[in-house]
């Protein structure tokens, strides 16, 4: 179905659209090449919300040349005016003669309208190439739009025990200066980091991305329950937005905190703790498609036992800190080994002198069904 050179030319759309990696959210990150015969004419990608899309740069470079030409996607091209017109009336009118699209957009104001209006002008357009790479790219955007939540990960730093802290409370530094740099480029490709009123107190972080050349800074997420959350707090007085979930109806508090720039929002479970499940609902409706979690034990533990969480990432330092040391995440006493999660391991290597894993969590006999 697909030749030698279309797995080339789609591979360089993908190099193209991972250009985008910290820069396009709450859009997908999308590359384009044109060829005209056996050369390239027309490249693009998608940089920022706003701004053109990877078809419309391709065809600016390709010019006249797109005529007649192949064009190699990693997303159906949009067929709705979002905030740039559709792509798919540029393609028609350059008078392109073949559209290779790596998936199909889960937006389901455009999931094979953009494919089917190509076909209605004569083009023709071929689905699925490199598509496992094209969604992976984009899992964030993937879930949002098919599970109306965002793709969570939660990031940890411990010792080769599992301690994330001394019993004191002491964390700085548990892991090299390397893998925290890494960690800031995971809250750089993510929309939004959450962390809860634990860490506020304990360590006042800013959650802002310090180590990548990046012109766009996540949101900031706080969960708190009870609106403990200091006025003197870094995150907010740092600039950038900060988001705080609640389960008190606090009006002084909050309109304190919107003084100060914050947003409140109310979601209170039947408990009086924040309900985890409709805040990240609330989180996709606000176009988080990557959600880091950078909390403590007890809140990431949370967010593990209700089945919200995808994926883990672990930093492990050559060091062991002990029993009474604080563990990775606050999880029930299981009785029996059915209950326990089961992950399956994505990638692991070496940061520095510390071992990261990234994880997938599979099975968790807790969660309720559906969650995965």
């Amino acid at each position: 179905m697909f030749s030698q050179a279309d797995y080339i030319h789609m591979s360089h759309a993908l190099r193209l659209a991972g250009k985008g990696l910290y820069t396009t959210s709450p859009n997908p990150r999308v590359g384009c090449v044109i060829v005209n015969g056996n050369q390239v004419v027309g490249t693009g990608w998608h940089a920022r919300a706003g701004e053109p899309h990877a078809e419309i740069y391709a065809l600016q470079t390709a010019g006249k040349l797109a005529q007649g030409a192949s064009v190699y996607v990693t997303l159906e091209p949009c067929s709705h005016h979002g905030r740039t017109p559709p792509c798919v009336a540029a393609l028609i009118q350059a008078g392109v003669a073949r559209v290779v699209v790596s998936m199909r957009d889960p937006n389901p104001r455009v999931n094979g309208q953009g494919r089917e209006l190509l076909r209605q002008a004569g083009i023709s357009v071929q689905v699925g190439l490199l598509a496992a790479e094209s969604e992976a790219l984009n899992i964030g955007f993937v879930s949002r739009m098919r599970r109306n939540r965002p793709w969570v990960r939660v990031k940890i730093a411990a010792s080769l025990d599992g301690r994330t802290a001394l019993k004191n409370g002491d964390s700085q530094w548990i892991t090299s200066e390397a893998a925290r740099r890494d960690g800031h480029k995971w809250r750089a490709r993510s929309c939004a980091v959450l962390t809860g009123i634990g860490s506020i107190k304990s360590d006042d972080p800013q959650l802002t991305v310090r180590h990548i050349d990046t012109g766009r800074q996540p949101m900031r997420v706080v969960v708190d329950s009870r609106l403990e959350i200091p006025l003197q707090a870094k995150l907010l007085r740092t600039a950038g937005t900060t988001w705080i979930f609640t389960a008190t109806a606090d009006e002084e508090k909050i309109q304190l905190l919107e003084s100060a720039g914050a947003r409140v929002f109310i979601l209170p479970d039947n408990t009086g703790k924040v309900d985890l499940g409709r805040m990240l609902t609330q989180l996709a409706g606000l176009e988080v498609n990557e959600l880091l979690v950078e909390a403590g034990p007890t809140l990431s533990g949370a967010l593990v036992m209700t089945g919200w969480v995808d994926e883990l990432i672990c930093y492990l330092a050559p060091s062991l800190l002990g029993n009474p040391a604080r563990g990775m995440l606050d999880l029930p006493e299981f009785t029996s080994l059915s209950e326990k999660l089961n992950l399956q391991l994505q990638d692991v290597r070496k940061v520095g002198q510390d071992v990261r894993l990234l994880a997938r969590i599979v099975g968790c006999a807790c969660a309720p069904s559906g969650r995965r």
